[in-house]
């Protein structure tokens, strides 16, 4: 389904205790496809409770470049998406964003997890 040129990469984040997600999951997880070489998001997959917001978070995502294309996406997410999870979907993305960066810069395995690292590489 993916070409091998792509990586999977997680961000999560806390939402609302009453949120049915945190319920659920615990918290909220964003994970996105991307291609390595382009830094284009592919697909999008989340964390949610109901269809109609899982596709409409892919649209929101799926062809924006993952590093130059934040500011837009934080911005859609701000003034289309109203439910109670968008500051967890924005955390969430920013630290997908953090991650896929360190990956960008050679980091793999559990450095990819350690908020140290990517302290240390600014």
């Amino acid at each position: 389904m993916y070409s091998p040129n792509t990586v999977y990469i997680i961000g999560d984040s806390k939402s609302q205790m009453s949120n049915p997600i945190t319920q659920q999951y615990g918290r909220f997880m964003l994970g996105l496809v991307i291609d390595r070489d382009t830094d284009v998001i592919e697909s999008c997959g989340s964390s949610v409770m109901m269809k109609s917001t899982y596709d409409f978070l892919d649209s929101l995502f799926k062809g924006r470049n993952m590093l130059t294309d934040g500011e837009a996406i934080r911005s859609e997410i701000e003034n289309r998406y109203f439910g109670a999870s968008q500051k967890a979907i924005i955390v969430a993305f920013k630290e997908a964003q953090r991650r896929y960066r360190l990956y960008k810069q050679g980091l793999r395995g559990d450095h990819l997890t350690r908020q140290e690292d990517f302290q240390r590489k600014r």
